[in-house]
């Protein structure tokens, strides 16, 4: 037998530094996750591993309990074990010796009598560990990213000669007593991503998603951070399961003082069954720490743009027609469509639910995937031929995983959809959900799609998933398949990938309730939600953030009239909220004005000419203590340049706001700093002296009151100030005065 791995493991990287405890054998132990420690000597670790013992309080174990990745059960840790699992009874308290320790693919060197440190930056290392009593195997591997972002998973084999039922698996990261605040996301459909916070209390925060998808309601990142951090300051520390399925967050912190976040998938009774020679892998728990809830966000988005199939900076401007046409398909209503969208300068026509089968509504031929002869007797040729005449990409719209019962796939095949207990789940939107566990059902929907890709020059899928899975039952028996269409759905958008290089895939569910880094390995956007009112979106926009960067954010301008909220909002207040995201369009345009459409125009042609800034910046929100401001930007990597938006979203409870910081500016450059003014002006416009506009000055007073932006904006050099970049950080300037429900915009230039 090998001898035990005997090493401390020191990974660093854009100031965060990770120790990772291996002496004598043990399971991996985070040691420290949080600022770069700098240097360490292996004296070092040994002398932080023993700073950190705690001494045995009265009336708990004899031993000082160690708090492992995958914590033990056996130690005496009695918050949640990372694994729950059992062969009827046995073996359900493993315990794990390490046995080998591999970096970035090579051997190490390190079972000696004496411990190693292995200083390497970023890296990623797989420490591997046996149970020969319990029968089980254990590969962990741990990394950390060149953005500083810690992540892991976990592989659990069995090695016994009968079945192993793994009930829960869950990684867990050690946060020091100083994080005391959590703060993590709720919501609902329309209203995705809402913050919640409360004190970090002794007991279990516990998020579960019970969904069968991420959820609209899901925690999305679980922070915990010192008292009152907000998005500027504080040491924030936070975790994310990259996971499509059920899943798990929590927070723990017990009477012994030891306090964790971390999660893993949440597995239904039975669901995964190992018998002999088989693994299960868990998700990757992501784990970021930063200054501020700003600092976490950009590891998040750091790592996402690093990887080598995120999408290029010229995200195309987007038109979806579903809130313009709905289930009406006719062809000239679509082109006339195409025809206005690609003269304000769109770059992509989706066409939404509708086109196949016997769908005229919602209650029928979902799961029919070919083009209805119907309403397309001619196929959708001549609309694909007409957008790319036009010089746009055509998008589609699919929902692949769910049929409705009123379809002839459901009838031809009533088994292929998910149930249990010999009855039909509830429904919901009028569907079901289809087997994708099941290799025929899965071949079918492949093969429908590939079928359609090689028909049709279709460049982005709008891939839907509108309902929860309820009673989500495989096969003949109905055992549990959500882990099961989990993974499928993975393979599924892997192999069309695969096929179809150049095909981008938009993730939707009911809007915004697939929002994770498992669905984002293999798509490159969400659909923040299905509610496009901007008043609702600059809040949504301002959370979704939080894991995502604003180019993988579908934000659509919408009109005029909200189809969810019935709300009423001026064009310069929509455009300039849906500007901090993927650029779209969720309008008919056919009823828009001469003027609507001129000035659209003019949003678009911002949007391009930006998009490298707006979709490539670090992302900075504006802490502010009125609720009646929504404030954020964008700041370029080597911070020249910056662009950012203070949006009044109610009446001030004072007549001023004040100085306006403008976070993420270098303090020891020059810049200056001008509104950016496009199409008609704010509605209540009131500028400040410094923007160097004179009050009386009768051509600005007269764009104003004919609903234009000033056209001193023309010769925008002459207005603005110039300042360092440490007065407009710390102290800020005044902002204009706006009605509520519209939004200012600046442009940050350095100038040395």
């Amino acid at each position: 037998m090998s001898k035990p791995v005997n090493a401390y493991l020191h990974l660093h990287a854009e100031g965060v530094g990770v120790v990772i405890d291996l002496a004598e054998g043990r399971l991996p132990a985070v040691l420290h996750w949080g600022a770069d420690l700098g240097a360490l000597t292996v004296a070092d670790a040994q002398t932080l591993a023993l700073t950190g013992v705690h001494v045995i309080a009265p009336n708990i174990v004899d031993e000082p309990v160690r708090v492992a990745l995958l914590p033990e059960a056996r130690t005496g840790w009695l918050g949640r074990p990372g694994i729950s699992g059992s062969r009827g009874g046995r073996d359900w308290s493993p315990a794990f010796t390490t046995t080998a320790l591999v970096i970035d693919g090579v051997d190490q060197d390190a079972n000696g009598e004496t411990p190693v440190l292995l200083e390497r930056g970023t890296a990623e290392a797989t420490v591997l560990a046996v149970d020969d009593v319990a029968g089980l195997a254990l590969e962990l591997r741990i990394g950390l990213t060149p953005g500083g972002l810690l992540r892991t998973r976990a592989l659990l084999r069995n090695t016994g000669a009968d079945a192993y039922q793994l009930d829960d698996l869950v990684l867990a990261y050690p946060v020091p007593p100083v994080a005391r605040e959590l703060l993590d996301l709720a919501g609902q459909w329309g209203r995705e991503r809402s913050p919640q916070r409360r004190a970090l209390t002794v007991g279990t925060h516990l998020r579960e998603g019970r969904r069968g998808r991420t959820g609209a309601d899901a925690a999305t990142v679980l922070h915990a951070g010192t008292p009152s951090f907000s998005f500027g300051s504080g040491e924030v520390w936070g975790v994310h399961i990259a996971w499509s399925g059920n899943h798990t967050h929590l927070a723990e912190r017990l009477s012994t003082g030891e306090q964790v976040l971390g999660g893993g998938e949440l597995l239904l009774p039975g669901e995964v069954v190992l018998a002999p020679g088989e693994h299960y892998s868990s998700p990757w728990l992501y784990g970021s720490y930063g200054e501020g809830l700003d600092g976490v966000a950009h590891r998040f988005h750091r790592y996402l743009r690093s990887r080598p199939q995120h999408p290029d900076v010229e995200r195309p401007v987007t038109i979806n027609v579903w809130e313009a046409v709905y289930f009406d398909h006719r062809l000239p209503p679509l082109l006339e469509l195409a025809e206005i969208a690609a003269s304000l300068g769109v770059e992509r026509f989706v066409l939404d639910d509708g086109w196949f089968g016997s769908r005229r509504d919602d209650y029928s031929g979902l799961g029919d995937w070919t083009v209805s002869a119907d309403v397309w007797p001619d196929g959708l040729h001549p609309l694909v031929d007409r957008v790319k005449d036009l010089g746009m990409q055509f998008g589609l719209w699919f929902e692949p995983e769910m049929v409705n019962l009123d379809s002839d796939v459901a009838r031809a095949h009533p088994d292929w959809v998910l149930a249990t207990g010999g009855r039909m789940p509830v429904p919901s939107r009028h569907q079901q959900v289809l087997d994708l566990g099941n290799p025929d059902a899965y071949a079918y929907i492949r093969d429908a799609i590939v079928a359609m890709l090689a028909e049709y020059r279709i460049d982005y899928i709008k891939w839907d998933h509108n309902r929860d899975l309820v009673d989500a039952g495989s096969g003949p028996a109905g055992r549990p398949g959500v882990h099961a269409q989990t993974l499928a759905v993975y393979r599924l958008m892997d192999e069309i990938r695969a096929a179809h290089p150049g095909l981008e895939i938009e993730a939707c569910a009911s809007g915004g309730a697939r929002v994770d880094l498992g669905i984002l390995e293999r798509t490159d956007r969400v659909w923040v939600s299905d509610c496009i009112d901007p008043l609702e979106r600059q809040q949504m926009l301002r959370w979704s953030g939080q894991l995502l960067p604003p180019e993988l954010l579908g934000s659509h301008i919408a009109s005029g009239v909200s189809h969810t909220t019935g709300r009423s909002h001026d064009l310069d207040f929509r455009a300039a909220t849906a500007l901090f995201g993927h650029l779209g369009i969720e309008w008919d345009l056919r009823r828009a004005s001469e003027r609507e459409r001129a000035e659209l125009a003019e949003w678009i042609a911002f949007y391009k000419r930006e998009r490298g800034l707006l979709l490539r910046g670090d992302l900075v929100r504006v802490d502010f203590p009125n609720a009646s401001l929504t404030a954020s930007g964008v700041v370029s990597p080597d911070r020249s340049r910056a662009i950012y938006s203070f949006a009044s979203v109610a009446t001030h409870e004072t007549a001023l706001l004040g100085r306006l910081r403008f976070p993420g500016l270098d303090p020891d450059r020059r810049y200056r700093v001008a509104p950016v003014l496009v199409g008609s002006a704010p509605s209540g416009l009131l500028p400040p002296q410094w923007w160097g506009v004179e009050r009386d000055h009768s051509a600005y007073l007269a764009d104003l009151h004919e609903g234009h932006a000033p056209r001193l904006r023309q010769v925008g050099e002459h207005l603005g100030v110039e300042l360092p970049g440490s007065v407009l950080v710390h102290t800020g300037l005044v902002d204009a005065r706006v009605n509520p429900d519209h939004v200012l915009l600046y442009s940050a230039e350095a100038v040395d």
